[in-house]
């Protein structure tokens, strides 16, 4: 299962990553926020290998690898969530609040930047307790990458609550709040386009729910449980290697609910191959499309932040 989240999402994370750095994209606040999303997705994903040969094997990495590897997968987390909530609010700004926004339209970028160093920043901070109580452990004559302390139970208990409440309830709050209001805005606006446009975003948070809280709700149940039953024990951690997994497969589709099925992103990807020359030029006005009409949803786009006209 890593190995193949890893294979897509390392594909499909750059080819995003390639076509902002091909086509110099980086031109709105929202390009900002998508590249650092590939960027954090990419982290997370390198991660990845190492948790699967300790899986097949044992940890053969030693301790300070072991804290590498454990706080980068926990700051790639949580910078991807900030990322994915920032998004959301700058999709409202551009499409509920979109006179002001259009005013202030200057100032997007620079805004996207301060704060994705912010998220950056952040991640880092709400991950140093990785980095501090993360080591090498043995068990049964085999070694894990793990977090442990003298009071582990308390300790993880503490993490798991805080992580969850930062990484995931916030995200969502805001992201649920993001998105109802702009469906409400779509569902007023003259645009043929709409409703596909509710169905993309419908489509983003039903993904993020469904991928993330599975994994969030054991992640708290493990920290709470006290069981030393051998049958409850199995069953929570293969609850965990499966909701787990799922949380991984996120970062495969992030690049496709974002960033690939815009319309811009499907034109860059043919006019880039047909650079390369591994596209015909008939082959190449087939799959793309027309340039999109300046009327176009924001929501649909999913690469630019240009007003939404209602």
């Amino acid at each position: 299962m890593y190995g193949i989240i890893f294979s897509i999402g390392l594909a499909g994370n750059g080819l995003v990553m390639l076509r902002y750095i091909y086509f110099n994209r980086l031109k709105t606040g929202t390009d900002y926020y998508m590249l650092n999303l590939a960027i954090a997705d990419m982290v997370f994903l390198i991660t990845l290998p190492f948790w699967a040969a300790s899986i097949v094997r044992t940890w053969i990495f030693g301790k300070e690898f072991c804290k590498v590897i454990y706080g980068l997968y926990k700051m790639s987390f949580f910078s991807g969530m900030f990322l994915l909530m920032s998004v959301s609010v700058e999709r409202y700004f551009a499409i509920v609040q979109a006179p002001s926004a259009h005013r202030h339209r200057s100032k997007t970028v620079w805004i996207s930047k301060i704060s994705s160093l912010g998220i950056w920043v952040l991640a880092f901070l709400l991950s140093v307790p990785e980095f501090i109580y993360s080591g090498v452990k043995e068990y049964n004559s085999e070694k894990n990458c793990v977090i442990y302390s003298d009071n582990i139970q308390s300790l993880n208990a503490g993490l798991k609550i805080a992580q969850m409440a930062s990484g995931f309830l916030l995200p969502l709050i805001i992201m649920f709040f993001c998105y109802s209001m702009i469906i409400v805005t779509l569902l007023h606006a003259r645009n043929f386009e709409k409703y596909k446009a509710i169905k993309v975003i419908i489509a983003i948070v039903i993904v993020f729910v469904v991928f993330q809280l599975p994994y969030n709700c054991v992640m708290l149940i493990k920290a709470f449980d006290n069981s030393t039953q051998c049958h409850t024990s199995k069953t929570i951690d293969f609850a965990d290697d499966v909701t787990y997994s799922l949380a991984c497969l996120r970062c495969c589709l992030n690049p496709f609910l974002y960033v690939i099925i815009g319309v811009k992103f499907r034109n860059d990807l043919c006019k880039f191959f047909k650079d390369l020359g591994c596209m015909s030029q008939e082959k190449f006005a087939k799959w793309s499309t027309a340039k999109p009409s300046k009327r176009s949803s924001f929501a649909m786009e999913t690469d630019t932040t240009t007003t939404f006209s209602p």
